[in-house]
């Protein structure tokens, strides 16, 4: 059963926030990484917002998460000066080296593989961003690299 004390904690900080919602959401994925099923229904009954609502809003901001993601998530720009530039070879190189498709996580949990619209740096397209760090003028070949490099940092801190 999972401890949901830190949810009941922070549902009770935005109490007298008019509407609270994505403020307790953000607060709730930042401690657990991720909005379960049991967290949202226990939200829903703190604050008395129906859970479909709750679920509509967790599902359509792309800030929040429903599915556990990895401890790497890549986010590949997919916007127009990116795709002209090649990011689609760049794309089938990551998807290749880490096995999965766009939304999907590495079974070793290390990496999560997303499209975003613009990362806002055309002008070094195509890009990539890894957590925080954003990478340009990349090749599919300096993708995977990086991507080793990262793999590497997370078997050395494993």
């Amino acid at each position: 059963m999972q401890d949901l004390t830190r949810v009941d904690e922070i549902v009770q900080h935005y109490s007298d926030v008019k509407t609270p919602l994505i403020y307790i959401l953000k607060d709730v994925q930042k401690e657990y990484g991720f909005l379960s099923d049991v967290v949202l229904t226990h939200i829903a009954k703190k604050v008395d917002i129906p859970l479909s609502e709750i679920y509509g809003v967790a599902t359509f901001y792309s800030l929040f998460t429903i599915k556990p993601k990895g401890k790497y998530v890549v986010r590949c720009c997919n916007n127009a000066p990116c795709y002209v530039k090649k990011s689609k070879e760049v794309l089938d190189a990551i998807k290749s080296y880490l096995g999965v498709e766009v939304t999907e996580t590495t079974e070793c949990g290390t990496f999560t593989l997303e499209f975003t619209s613009c990362l806002g740096l055309c002008a070094v397209a195509p890009v990539m961003m890894v957590n925080d760090e954003v990478y340009g003028n990349l090749t599919p070949e300096k993708a995977v690299a990086i991507l080793k490099d990262y793999k590497m940092k997370g078997l050395s801190n494993a």
